[in-house]
């Protein structure tokens, strides 16, 4: 079982690249939520679990949470990608 983890920080539009966005400023967005993007995961057709009270380690005692995407076959930053599409979408 694989296990894939998405910080909220992958889509802040807020944040450059060095300090961990991965996603285009055009599919990013303000302030991102965990509950957003795991429903997000879960539209794109992965489960997903939330864990709250943890940090990603570019953003010191900032504790956003995280999501846990179980058993995706496809790449890492597919599934982002995939998911940032959804959540900008969502937001518009």
């Amino acid at each position: 079982m694989v296990e894939n983890v998405i910080w909220p920080a992958y889509f802040d539009a807020e944040l450059t690249r060095k300090q961990g966005r991965r996603v285009p400023t055009e599919l990013a967005v303000a302030s991102p939520e965990v509950e957003e993007i795991a429903q997000a995961v879960q539209q794109v057709g992965y489960d997903a679990v939330v864990e709250r009270d943890v940090a990603y380690p570019r953003e010191n005692y900032t504790e956003r949470g995280r999501v846990l995407v179980k058993d995706a076959d496809d790449a890492k930053n597919d599934v982002v990608q995939a998911v940032a599409a959804y959540v900008s979408t969502m937001r518009e």
